[in-house]
């Protein structure tokens, strides 16, 4: 029903009567508030609450990953099983069999575990805006959302890999000790240090595409310099020297990972000290990689 259907009515009382009730009609049609945008500093240049009020967005740009990711594959979804398995099995095989370190498959798996979390998240939040390019140049809505979108999806994966976990554990024997209680510590330091990675590099690739060939490289490089498929107990003893070890360990992965194998199977080397060090670095990352996000967030629609 159009406005003049609506205040026809009122054209047979007095003039005033019918002023009076067309302003009241006037006003009772909702609006909605102009929207304002300001540069903003601080905290409130993360604008977390307007990131809240386009939730519905997130959760359907992650629904749209995990239904586009598998599309037009034999396997489908199995891939999400068969990937961290075969992972696994190949390191278990390069550095147990090859190598000669003392190693295992459930040990294995639960580092491909939580190396896969980071490097999902880092991956898939660095190449976000590039990827919907389409979005950015054409509607507005907080370009924040696109790389938290990145982690529901992430975390189906990691669920699925969890339920694998716990059969393994069944298939071992595999004890659960009271340090399964710090897992989601680790959780949630890999998801901060690959977040602030990924924002950074997803900043970065707006305009240097060159970030898109060199970040696969650097993360191979990561993969191989973290305790992934073995235990960083052994680089431990008179072997490898003191400061070697602490070199290792100023890579922030290791620690974290090695935590979260603890948490799992009991097996890693845990060293409080390099672990604060490690949440310390994580936490630095989230903040730096948010803060230069939203700081060049103004210029991606201009040059994406």
């Amino acid at each position: 029903m159009s406005d003049t259907s609506v205040l026809a009515p009122l054209s047979t009382h007095t003039p005033e009567v019918s002023a009076t009730a067309a302003t009241a009609v006037a006003k009772s049609i909702e609006r909605p508030a102009p929207l304002v945008l300001r540069p903003t500093s601080g905290w409130s240049a993360l604008q977390l609450r307007e990131v809240w009020q386009f939730r519905d967005l997130l959760f359907t740009l992650a629904g749209r990953d995990l239904k586009l990711r598998y599309k037009q594959t034999a396997l489908g979804a199995a891939w999400v099983v068969l990937q961290p398995l075969a992972a696994a099995g190949i390191f278990n095989f390069v550095f147990g069999t090859v190598a000669g370190m003392q190693t295992s498959f459930i040990m294995t798996f639960s580092g491909v575990m939580g190396w896969s979390l980071f490097s999902n998240t880092m991956g898939k939040a660095s190449g976000c805006l590039v990827g919907n390019s389409h979005l950015i140049s054409k509607v507005f809505f907080p370009r924040l959302i696109l790389p938290l979108s990145s982690i529901p999806s992430t975390f189906v994966d990691f669920g699925v890999s969890a339920v694998m976990m716990i059969a393994l554990m069944i298939w071992y024997h595999t004890p659960v000790t009271a340090g399964l209680l710090l897992l989601p510590v680790w959780i949630a330091l890999l998801l901060m240090l690959s977040m602030g990675i990924g924002l950074i590099a997803a900043s970065l690739m707006v305009t240097y595409r060159d970030v898109a060939y060199v970040l696969p490289v650097l993360t191979q490089l990561l993969m191989y310099g973290s305790p992934v498929g073995y235990s960083a107990k052994a680089l431990s003893g008179d072997q490898v020297p003191v400061w070697k070890q602490t070199l290792y360990f100023l890579n922030p992965l290791s620690p974290l990972l090695e935590g979260f194998k603890w948490s799992l199977v009991g097996e890693g080397e845990l060293r409080w000290g390099f672990v604060g060090y490690a949440a310390a670095i994580s936490v630095v990352a989230m903040l730096i990689g948010s803060f230069s996000f939203k700081r060049m967030e103004r210029r991606f629609a201009d040059v994406i």
